[in-house]
């Protein structure tokens, strides 16, 4: 069973930081692609930052120079910085896994697992 484990939302103002982490089991972090993505209210779910099946980082255009994944392998970990956010960062965000190959910001109907979601809220 693929478990991911986000966590690190809340609620910031305007240009300043947040990182989420999604945690996983080593099998999945080792094997499976992984990715960030987020959800407004009436809107599809967007691919913000991944990691493909050959360990290349993407970025959105939205967030290129903002936000960076990192990763810690003894804790099988993902993380999402977020530096300089924006009021439009404002979103619930996800983290996605999958065994397939496939780019790391692969449109969301690709992605089998998912995690629950932590709340990111950029205020002006």
């Amino acid at each position: 069973q693929v478990q991911l484990v986000e966590s690190g939302g809340g609620s910031v103002q305007a240009g300043g930081s947040l990182r989420l982490s999604c945690a996983t089991s080593e099998f999945v972090y080792s094997h499976y692609c992984m990715a960030w993505f987020r959800q407004v209210p009436g809107k599809e779910r967007e691919a913000v930052a991944g990691r493909d099946s050959v360990g290349e980082l993407n970025y959105a255009d939205s967030v290129k120079g903002r936000f960076t994944i990192s990763q810690d392998r003894a804790k099988n970990t993902l993380y999402l910085q977020m530096n300089r956010l924006k009021p439009e960062d404002t979103a619930l965000y996800y983290c996605a896994a999958d065994p397939s190959t496939m780019n790391g910001l692969a449109p969301a109907p690709l992605w089998n697992y998912w995690g629950q979601g932590t709340q990111v809220t950029v205020s002006s």
